[in-house]
């Protein structure tokens, strides 16, 4: 048997940062209005001196772009409006050159309908070579294929409505988890599994350093995709006991690291985004002695806040269930297993709106914060693009203002069953995939210094005063507060190999906890304030006139006992255990 791979504190990403590239609103080089692979390449001095040291981006395959670009028509080429594979092959030479690595989105639980896999599937028929690379099934026994209820199981769809649509030309229903012009694919199928497995190694020999693999937990479905739950006031059933973690994901997940991973002569970064994924899971997928992947993300913490009807059903985020969360996840990963830490990414509202406070008085102070907390727990920090200038959640007056399907299609289902269009668009302002998707805010020009063209989607009006020239040329900003915190990432040993306690669990202000490395007896203490008023707390025991190791706010080198952290105030201190 091969010798087991490192654990994850030996690898080279436990002391890595990852930056995420939405690159349709990241930088427009030839002024169509959409971001692409030049403009990337303009601002690698940007990000290298912001000092990440990994890029993912989001799909820039060729697409219909019905998800924006998460409805992929060829694995292998690059979408005309990011440009070529050329520009790609310069823009990775480009990342090493800088020393930093780049990871590609690998979407496989679904293509986009225009696929010549799935046009072959539909087209050549159920006797088709291609056909069972994807899940199609007859209508319901005794019911007419194409009417309402004749679906072949009555589970509900992430962007609305049923996940099936029935194809007339065939006679039969495709399953579609997401937008209907994102079919699923049939892992069940090796001709498929084998197919994607060739279509990543033809990737790693182009240089790319790993993957972010999309719901990649979601590949495995119960055999005979039976009926899901009815919750009380939803439309269509829950499904999703059948197909998160089926029961061959573990399987799937070891072939892949076998057929494309295992023996590279480069260490690769794999993660696995996983929805409804737990820790018990989570430690199974990210022990390095199973070879299926070095970390996933979980979904835990950006659920807290939503109510029963789901992400757009707003309820105030306690505290305590927050550090709660976020603590279980540390504590239960421990030696074996590996976090990625993330507050926002391009599926999630911008974090300084969302956790902390974006007025003008706490915006900067808040960012810092909650960069701080992130950065300091055990695991790999993912920044989002405008994370590191406290970019927020702009206003959305009218549904026009909305470009993403999952909104458009939740406005359109609920104001057609009644619910007030004001109730609608408040979910919408708070939790809309745009929010993050807003044009990155370069300088204060009229569009951001985006493009010289019409953005796609309306720049944030902030940007005036919230953009990365500014920022650049003030040693206080949010952006240099982040350089900072990375730079511990890259010298502070505790941070990577430290474990982790969580501190007054119960107190819904004040979020504490400790790192410990007994290799080099350095013990790292954060205190966060997280509201708007003073906090005066006793400190624990001897760290009484310990070091600063950085603040969000002017002071004194050490501290004293008891201490008062002022509103939104961040703090880490080092003492030797």
């Amino acid at each position: 048997m091969p010798e087991i791979e490192a654990s994850p504190a030996d690898a080279w990403w436990s002391e890595a940062v990852v930056y995420q590239i939405y690159p349709r609103s990241f930088a427009d080089s030839n002024a169509d209005g959409i971001g692409d692979l030049q403009g990337i390449i303009e601002r690698l001095d940007y990000l290298a001196q912001l000092g990440v040291d990994v890029l993912w981006l989001s799909p820039v395959y060729p697409s219909p772009h019905d998800d924006n670009g998460y409805d992929i028509s060829d694995y292998q080429d690059i979408d005309p409006l990011f440009g070529t594979l050329a520009d790609f092959d310069r823009l990775l030479g480009a990342v090493h050159e800088r020393g930093m690595k780049l990871v590609m989105d690998l979407v496989v639980n679904h293509t986009s309908d225009e696929h010549s896999w799935f046009t072959a599937s539909r087209d050549e028929g159920p006797q088709g070579s291609k056909r069972d690379w994807y899940i199609w099934r007859p209508a319901r026994e005794g019911m007419e294929p194409g009417t309402p209820g004749a679906e072949p199981n009555n589970w509900g769809s992430f962007f609305s409505g049923p996940t099936w649509t029935y194809d007339e030309k065939s006679g039969e229903y495709y399953l579609h988890l997401f937008s209907r012009k994102q079919p699923d694919l049939n892992w069940e199928n090796l001709d498929l599994r084998q197919a994607v497995y060739a279509m990543m190694r033809w990737w790693l020999e182009r240089g790319v350093d790993g993957f972010r693999m999309d719901v990649i937990n979601l590949i495995s479905k119960t055999p005979g995709l039976p009926d899901g739950i009815v919750h009380e006031g939803a439309r269509h059933a829950d499904g999703s006991p059948h197909y998160i973690c089926g029961p061959r994901i573990h399987e799937y997940l070891a072939e892949m690291h076998r057929e494309v991973f295992e023996g590279h002569p480069r260490r690769l970064l794999t993660v696995g985004e996983m929805p409804g994924v737990t820790v018990e899971d989570a430690k199974l997928f990210t022990d390095p002695a199973r070879r299926e992947l070095d970390m996933v993300f979980q979904f835990e913490h950006v659920g807290l806040d939503q109510g029963p009807a789901g992400k757009f059903d707003l309820r105030p985020l306690k505290l305590t269930d927050l550090k709660a969360s976020l603590g279980r996840w540390q504590t239960g990963l421990g030696d074996t297993g590996w976090n990625s830490l993330y507050w926002n990414n391009h599926d999630q509202p911008r974090a300084v709106s969302r956790f902390g406070d974006d007025s003008p008085t706490y915006r900067d102070r808040s960012a810092k914060l909650l960069a701080t907390v992130l950065h300091l727990h055990r695991g790999t920090p993912y920044v989002y693009q405008g994370e590191e200038l406290a970019m927020a959640n702009t206003r959305f007056t009218t549904i026009d203002d909305f470009r993403d399907i999952e909104s458009l299609n939740h406005h359109r289902e609920q104001t057609a069953h009644g619910v007030d269009e004001e109730q609608v668009l408040a979910g919408l302002r708070h939790r809309s995939r745009d929010n993050a998707r807003t044009p990155m805010q370069w300088d204060t020009t009229q569009n951001a210094g985006f493009t010289a063209g019409t953005p796609w989607i309306a720049v944030n009006p902030d940007h005036t005063h919230v953009n990365a020239k500014a920022q650049l040329a003030d040693p206080d900003s949010v952006f240099h507060y982040y350089r900072r915190l990375i730079a511990l990432r890259h010298t502070e040993p505790a941070l990577t190999h430290g474990d982790f306690r969580m501190l007054h669990p119960d107190h819904e202000q004040l979020y504490a906890f400790t790192r410990h490395d007994a290799a080099s007896g350095t013990e790292l203490l954060v205190l966060a304030n997280f509201g708007p008023a003073d906090l005066t707390i006793d400190l624990p025991d001897g760290w009484e006139h310990s070091e600063t190791l950085i603040a969000n706010v002017p002071t004194t080198p050490h501290l004293s006992a008891p201490h008062t952290l002022q509103p939104w105030e961040a703090r880490v201190h080092r003492r030797n255990a």
